[in-house]
């Protein structure tokens, strides 16, 4: 009697779990392998960036593209943010592995911060970080303070860069801890406490810096590493959502009770929805969405470029405790 009650609660629970993926936003972008997303609640709109062709472009609920800007001198577009005056559109340029106009004078040498005006597409803003620390560059992902100040992650230098909201760019943050072969700082947000979290692809780490005196890195502690991390996105005061690609293609949220000392794996993205090498998230009216960079295609010469992307709700199965 025992086994066949727990069988009937197994099947009761595993009835419960969904086994069709969420909801996607499909769109059409012919080659452009969008890696950066951010959402602008006044206008209804995802801005999304392009890995491969360096272009920024806009795409409505309804799976409407259009682009915004188009410039092969970008060579890739990767994470974004809308600046705190709601006017500009921030991303990081960079030539790092997969754009089509790559060229020896830029590969693994660019690291830019562009800014450009959200309705007419104008460039705004172009500052250059390259000059900033030696070896190769790859800037990342950026954030913002309180003060208007980005934040740019160089995945190939490991070095966080400052970029006042006068426009005066500097070396922010460099550790010991962010030493790692290959792509290494990711992901970067602000959190109003006063501080930044990063995670690191290479490491799996997850980090904290004090925004008053960056000399100040600690490891947050977690239940777990997340090798192939990349895209960060701060869900009020408690929760960090982390995409996870590279294999595994889920998405995590953490919740910290201790100002992210430490924080704790609390819900995660299932198998069956079967994200496409995930990369950044944005929050759209209370969910939370994630690109579909498809980055896998572009490891195969054999492929044919994908015409249509995906933009993905990410469901959170709560783990546990």
């Amino acid at each position: 009697m025992k086994k066949i009650i727990a069988c009937i609660l197994m099947v009761g629970c595993a009835s419960a779990i969904p086994d069709q993926p969420t909801a996607r936003i499909e769109f059409n972008a012919p080659e452009s392998y969008p890696e950066g997303i951010t959402y602008d609640n006044a206008s209804d709109v995802f801005f999304v960036s392009s890995a491969r062709l360096g272009s920024v472009g806009k795409v409505t609920p309804a799976g409407v593209y259009s682009p915004l800007i188009n410039d092969p001198s970008f060579k890739s577009t990767y994470g974004m943010k809308i600046h705190p005056d709601g006017k500009r559109l921030f991303f990081c340029v960079s030539d790092a592995n997969y754009s089509k106009f790559t060229s020896p004078d830029t590969r693994k040498k660019m690291a830019r911060l562009i800014g450009i005006d959200m309705v007419t597409g104008k460039k705004t803003d172009d500052i250059d970080l390259s000059k900033l620390t030696s070896g190769n560059h790859f800037a990342n992902d950026l954030t913002f303070d309180d003060q208007k100040n980005a934040y740019v992650t160089d995945s190939f230098s490991n070095v966080i860069y400052k970029v006042s909201s006068g426009g005066q760019a500097s070396v922010f943050a460099e550790s010991p801890l962010f030493k790692t072969e290959g792509v290494g700082l990711n992901g970067i947000v602000y959190h109003p406490s006063g501080y930044l979290l990063t995670v690191s692809s290479g490491t799996g780490a997850i980090y904290k810096i004090d925004v008053k005196n960056p000399k100040n890195v600690v490891r947050v502690a977690t239940d777990q590493f997340f090798m192939n991390g990349d895209g960060l996105l701060l869900v009020g005061n408690q929760k960090l959502i982390v995409v996870q690609n590279g294999g595994s293609d889920k998405i995590y949220e953490l919740t910290s009770e201790d100002n992210f000392t430490s924080a704790k794996l609390s819900a995660s993205t299932l198998a069956a929805d079967r994200f496409t090498y995930p990369s950044t998230a944005a929050l759209a009216k209370d969910k939370v969405w994630v690109m579909n960079a498809k980055f896998s295609e572009l490891t195969d010469s054999t492929n044919v470029p994908s015409k249509r992307f995906e933009i993905q709700h990410a469901r959170f199965i709560p783990l546990p405790k």
